[in-house]
């Protein structure tokens, strides 16, 4: 099986694989490979609250004329508020 090292670890991250380890019964290592299958999609357990991907192909797909017109309709849209809704 392959080692990984990994630097500059958020100590929060730490706190969270300390305590799902001993909530557990796990060893730090089993702990964090739980995490990141579990971040990944990978686990057993369904992925709740986690960050997707679903939307990454849309990533730096518009161009800068798209982007703007877009930018301006939200602008719009959201600009005023329509008093009859808050009545």
């Amino acid at each position: 099986m392959t080692q990984l090292t990994i630097r500059n670890f958020p100590v929060e991250l730490e706190r969270k694989m300390k305590t799902l380890a001993r909530r557990r019964g796990w060893s730090m290592n089993k702990a964090a490979v739980y995490l990141m299958k579990k971040g990944a999609g990978l686990g057993d357990e369904p992925v709740v609250n986690g960050i997707g991907d679903g939307l990454d192909a849309f990533f730096g797909s518009w161009g800068k004329s798209e982007s703007e017109a877009f930018d301006k309709n939200i602008e719009e849209a959201f600009e005023s508020v329509d008093e009859e809704l808050w009545r």
